[in-house]
């Protein structure tokens, strides 16, 4: 059966269209009409949800998709699932979205967008439906780890991230992402796969969705601190419009230093060099999770050099111009022991 939301813009179907498997992300927009919502069958009836391509570019999570369900063409899914298949008009361009279009990981809060009716109506199919899971599957630009995103300490968030990685970042902010909203509905965790096309990512995401895939409960007992390397993160940083950017040897107001995606997920000292910028240039935007301008709290810009000012630990910078432009140039974080949290 398909349905067609209100909107217009979300489509919702009972059963895989015949050869969607065979598709690239990049050939979904000749086969689906826009944002597809599919609702499978398995022996456990509360679904677990799986969103991928909300990042048009980030297409590790639609490959290990299409290697999960191939394994279960001629038998019964373990737990019924449910599918989000997002922007596949910017994935057929290979970009994380289109001008003109919202972030659809920014859409998931109240608004009166077409696209923010349309994540109401996706959670409100899975309030329904009793949903079991919630899992939003992600690639970045710089290099970072594998890793787990959470929106909340309790246990059942902390042991379903560690099923995919001892390192976890805990954040509240930007809160209007799938997973926050997944979170007031059931576990819900986002999974950072790497870079775009990295068998390894595929691989992995495909072996946490079949563990997922079997899983009966959750459990509700506190982790070991041993068994996980828990960030928060405390603040965003952004470029301002006005400001051009370069890295290495590019010529901007704003240089970062070269390959500065090296320092992700690394505790960097104080003073660490990480760029300059020219005089009269203005600093980089920096807001912690309240929304207050921290800039001064861990940036000097001493002689126009860019460099720590406390202690911290960076994620997902990236050299990617257009990433910067369209979400940040990277988070600050600070690791923290959960059980004292």
């Amino acid at each position: 059966m398909e349905r067609v939301s209100e909107t217009r813009m979300l489509t919702i179907l009972d059963a895989l269209p015949d050869g969607l498997l065979a598709l690239e992300a990049s050939q979904l927009a000749q086969r689906l009409s826009g944002p597809t919502l599919i609702h499978l069958p398995g022996k456990r009836s509360a679904p677990l949800f799986v969103s991928v391509l909300l990042h048009g570019n980030e297409v590790s999570g639609w490959l290990a998709l299409c290697k999960l369900l191939r394994e279960y063409r001629s038998s019964a899914l373990p737990r019924a699932l449910s599918i989000f298949i997002g922007n596949i008009t910017a994935a057929a361009q290979g970009r994380r979205h289109l001008d003109g279009q919202p972030d659809y990981n920014r859409v998931w809060s109240d608004g009166n967008g077409a696209e923010h009716l349309m994540t109401r109506q996706v959670i409100d199919e899975m309030c329904l439906r009793k949903v079991f899971v919630s899992i939003d599957i992600h690639n970045n630009t710089g290099t970072n780890p594998h890793y787990a995103c959470v929106n909340s300490l309790a246990p059942e968030f902390l042991h379903l991230a560690q099923r995919f990685s001892r390192t976890v970042v805990y954040f509240l902010r930007p809160d209007t992402v799938q997973s926050m909203a997944f979170s007031r509905l059931c576990p819900a965790v986002t999974l950072e796969c790497g870079r775009p096309g990295q068998p390894f990512g595929v691989e992995h995401a495909y072996e946490f969705l079949k563990s997922c895939l079997h899983l009966e409960h959750l459990p509700q007992q506190s982790l070991s601190v041993r068994d996980i390397d828990l960030f928060h993160t405390v603040a965003i940083v952004k470029v301002p419009q006005a400001v051009t950017i370069g890295f290495g040897a590019d010529k901007a107001a704003l240089q970062m230093v070269a390959d500065v995606d090296r320092f992700n997920f690394s505790e960097l000292a104080s003073g660490t060099l990480l760029g300059r910028i020219e005089r009269g240039a203005v600093s980089l935007d920096v807001r912690n999770e309240q929304g207050e301008d921290v800039g001064d709290r861990y940036f000097s810009y001493q002689d126009g050099e860019i460099r720590t000012r406390i202690p911290l630990v960076p994620s997902m910078l990236t050299q990617d111009k257009k990433v910067v432009r369209q979400d940040c140039l990277c988070y600050l974080m600070e690791r923290v022991n959960y059980l004292n949290a």
